[in-house]
């Protein structure tokens, strides 16, 4: 007996027109993230378009919100790519609803509502603690490197820079004196009449290069000497670090080895798994309750030493209240930092260094001393256990699953907007699924 097979006619044409909708399980996480979207103050986006009749019609903002969270939610960050999937994806065609706007429309509205964006990040945790999904509890933080939109190899340091004005200005000079010599031979040749103003091509390029490295020195030798000052330094003290001792360098003055990016001088060099790339620090807090960040921040600062404090008050500002109990690796560590957290009554659990390394505090650190003793316990060993299947699988989550390793935009203020959506995007992932296990 042959076998029989299911019906296969590629070139039917359907009666009646399909609903998309049909086509995705009704668990499908493009359905939650239009239905959460519709339940969310969508209203700073719209204030761009108010009072402008005369403008085309634009495309619906809140079409266009869904479509770039849901593109963040499932890994899609470039234009071009969410432009794509709206032609061929039943998800994203679900979501535009017979809408198709261009690639360049698409990164335009990305990048004028980036601030907005960054808001409605505050508004899902808000839902989120309404949820009960966000009970702090229990809030681990850690930190993480992604590559900036820029390469490393468009970074030079500072000693460099000096050797390249000098040669540059070297060149620029024989290529003025050529030109003047051969203006002269035309003068002479045929006539004074011609402008003289023309640079050569040659010139032109070579006097762009010399402004950009000079304002790369100019923005190195200012970030040395904010941290000149920071250190105590005043610009009067650059001879004598004290007695009978000479400061190395000049305030304001970097060393040779300070580097600076042409592409996105807010970033920097860091090491990274992959060794040493240009990149951002990235922070998350992520309560206990159902893996949901509840604070994100983003440093140019490579050390984690200085952010602990920084993403608490970003929770107490987001929440309203403090966490009951934080946990965090050795890079948040320091006495100051410390303190201050037993002064806030949080009940922390810091590492004071690597396992099996950690640092001994000495007698004028009691706060370090206190959470040595803390950290001893058999309480504090079960809870500082916890911070690693809290906090590092998110970021596995966003690097691994999402497929985020680098941002798109340029600048320290649009990249931490763009930091924002990625966890907002992060956070309806996780309350999507949290969601379907209740």
């Amino acid at each position: 007996m042959p076998t029989t097979f299911r019906p296969y006619e590629p070139d039917q044409a359907l009666i009646l027109p399909p609903s998309l909708r049909d086509w995705l399980a009704t668990d499908h996480l493009v359905f939650f993230v239009s239905d959460t979207i519709d339940q969310l103050d969508l209203s700073a986006f719209y204030g761009r378009y108010e009072g402008d009749g005369r403008r085309k019609q634009p495309y619906e903002p809140r079409m266009m919100v869904k479509v770039l969270v849901y593109a963040y939610a499932t890994g899609t960050f470039s234009s071009r790519k969410i432009a794509r999937k709206l032609e061929e994806d039943v998800a994203f065609r679900v979501l535009a609803a017979g809408n198709f706007p261009a690639h360049r429309t698409i990164a335009e509205f990305r990048r004028q509502h980036l601030k907005e964006f960054e808001a409605l990040f505050v508004q899902v945790v808000t839902l989120a603690r309404e949820l009960k999904m966000i009970r702090l509890g229990t809030l681990a933080i850690d930190g993480s490197k992604v590559r900036a939109n820029a390469s490393k190899h468009k970074a030079m340091s500072y000693g460099r820079m000096k050797d390249e004005e000098r040669r540059l200005r070297g060149e620029i000079k024989g290529l003025l004196e050529r030109a003047d010599a051969i203006d002269e031979e035309e003068d002479a040749e045929y006539g004074s009449d011609r402008r003289g103003d023309e640079l050569p091509e040659e010139l032109a390029r070579r006097e762009t290069r010399l402004e950009k490295i000079r304002a790369a020195k100019k923005r190195l030798e200012e970030r040395q000497a904010e941290e000149d000052r920071a250190a105590g330094r005043e610009p009067g003290d650059q001879e004598k670090a004290g007695p009978g001792r000479k400061h190395e360098r000049r305030f304001g003055q970097p060393t040779p080895q300070k580097q600076d990016n042409f592409t996105d001088p807010d970033s920097r060099i860091m090491k990274c798994s992959t060794g040493f790339e240009q990149s951002y620090n990235v922070q998350i807090a992520v309560d206990a309750e159902a893996q949901l960040i509840v604070a994100a921040e983003l440093t140019r600062a490579a050390t984690d030493n200085h952010q602990l404090l920084p993403v608490l008050d970003e929770v107490k500002r987001l929440t309203g209240s403090n966490p009951q109990r934080v946990l965090a690796d050795a890079g948040y560590r320091s006495e100051a930092v410390l303190a201050e957290v037993e002064r806030r009554k949080i009940d922390a659990y810091i590492a004071l260094g690597r396992e099996g390394h950690a640092v001994k505090a000495s007698a004028d650190m009691p706060a370090t001393q206190r959470m040595a003793r803390k950290l001893r316990g058999q309480r504090g060993d079960e809870h500082y256990r916890k911070r690693k299947w809290l906090v590092e699988p998110v970021y596995g989550w966003i690097k691994s699953c999402m497929g985020f390793r680098q941002f798109s935009f340029r600048g320290l203020e649009k990249v931490r907007s763009e930091w924002k959506l990625v966890c907002l995007a992060m956070n309806l992932r996780r309350m999507s699924a949290r969601i379907a296990w209740i």
